[in-house]
C-alpha cells in the first residue's frame, strides 16, 4: 500500500462522521455485524482517541497511538483542543496507520471518527488523513449520521441542514447523509410534516413559515430564509432514514453507501444477502421497519387528537 503505487488493489469502506451522540459506535457495531451476516470481511479502525468503550470487534485503534486523556492531562488542554490535537498527531504519523492497515488487505473498512463537528466543518487534519487513504487506494463513502430527533424542531433542522452541506463541501468524499435513531423518533414529539418531507428535504419555505408562527423565531425569519436558500441552491441534501435494529433498513442503508463508493458485490454475498432479507423476522433485527415506525407514529399522534377532541 505504498503511497501513489498504481498496482495496489482497491480497498473499500465508509469514514463514519456525525456530531456527539449521533450513534456513530452504535452504527458501526451494527453495520459490521449486518455485513459479516452477508459474507464481507469487515475490519473497524476506531480513530476517536476518546472512545473508550467500544461495543464491535476493533481491528485498529488510534489509542495505541494516542488518547484524548493523555493530552488533556500533558498538554492541559480541553477536550475540543484536545481532540484537533490528536487528529493533527494523526495526520503527521501516516506510516502507523498505514502498517496496521496494511495487515487488513481485501477488508471492508468502517472507521469510526469522532464527534467533533469542527474537525468536518474547517479543520483539515481528518480531511488530509481521507486524502491520504485516497491516494493508497481507498475508495470511501462518508456516512454522516444525524439525530432524527431534530426533525422534531424545525430550527434546528435547518441549523442540520446548514452543518450537514457544510461536512459534504469541506470533507470532499462522495456522501451519504443518515437520519439516525428512527426506532426513537415518535418518543421526541410531533414533526410538523410528514416523515418524507425530512428525508427529501422538500420545499423548505414550509418550515420559514412554521418557524415564523413562534414569536421567538418571527425576528429571525430573513435570516432564515437566507439559510435555506443557501441549502436548496446546493440541492446537494437529502437523508436516508435508518433503525440499526432493522434489517431492511439497514439494506437501504448498505446499497446507498456501496454506490457512492462504488463496491460491486458478487453473486455469493448477494445470496446471502437474500437469505438474510428472508430469514424470519426476530433472528437478527427485533425492530419493525422505518415505514412502520412512521405509520405507528402517525397512528399515535391520530388517537392523540381524538383523546384531545373527546375532552372538549
Amino acid at each position: 500500500m505504498s503511497e501513489g503505487s498504481k498496482g495496489s488493489s482497491v480497498a473499500f469502506g465508509q469514514v463514519v462522521i456525525g456530531p456527539p451522540g449521533s450513534g456513530k459506535t452504535t452504527y458501526c457495531h451494527g453495520m459490521q455485524e449486518f455485513l459479516g451476516r452477508i459474507g464481507r470481511k469487515v475490519t473497524v479502525v476506531n480513530l476517536d482517541p476518546a472512545n473508550e468503550v467500544m461495543p464491535y470487534q476493533c481491528s485498529v485503534d488510534i489509542a495505541e497511538l494516542i488518547t484524548l486523556p493523555d493530552v488533556m492531562e500533558n498538554l492541559k488542554l480541553g477536550p475540543n483542543g484536545g481532540l484537533i490535537y490528536c487528529m493533527e498527531y494523526l495526520e503527521a504519523n501516516f506510516d502507523w496507520l498505514q502498517e496496521k492497515l496494511a495487515a487488513f488487505k481485501g477488508h471492508y473498512y468502517l472507521f469510526d471518527c469522532p464527534g467533533q463537528v469542527e474537525l468536518y466543518t474547517h479543520h483539515g487534519a481528518l480531511k488530509n488523513v481521507f486524502a491520504q487513504l485516497a491516494k493508497w487506494n481507498f475508495r470511501l463513502a462518508a456516512v454522516h449520521l444525524v439525530d432524527s430527533h431534530y426533525c422534531t424542531d424545525p430550527g434546528k433542522f435547518i441549523s442540520v441542514l446548514c452543518t450537514s452541506l457544510s461536512t459534504m463541501l469541506h470533507v470532499e468524499l462522495p456522501h451519504v447523509n443518515v437520519l439516525s435513531k428512527m426506532d426513537l423518533i415518535e418518543q421526541y414529539g410531533k414533526l410538523a410534516f410528514n416523515l418524507d418531507y425530512y428525508t427529501e428535504v422538500m420545499d423548505l419555505s414550509y418550515l420559514v413559515d412554521h418557524l415564523a408562527s413562534d414569536p421567538f423565531f418571527k425576528n429571525y425569519r430573513r435570516l432564515n430564509e437566507k439559510l435555506v436558500e443557501v441549502i436548496e441552491d446546493y440541492s446537494l441534501v437529502s437523508f436516508v432514514p435508518l433503525n440499526v435494529q432493522d434489517k431492511e433498513s439497514m439494506r437501504q442503508v448498505m446499497k446507498v453507501v456501496d454506490k457512492a463508493n462504488g463496491y460491486s458485490f458478487g453473486d455469493q454475498e448477494q445470496r446471502s444477502l437474500e437469505a438474510l432479507m428472508s430469514a424470519a423476522v426476530g433472528a437478527d433485527f427485533h425492530f419493525t421497519s422505518t415505514l412502520a415506525v412512521q405509520e405507528k407514529y402517525v397512528q399515535s399522534q391520530g388517537r392523540a387528537v381524538e383523546e384531545e377532541a373527546m375532552d372538549l
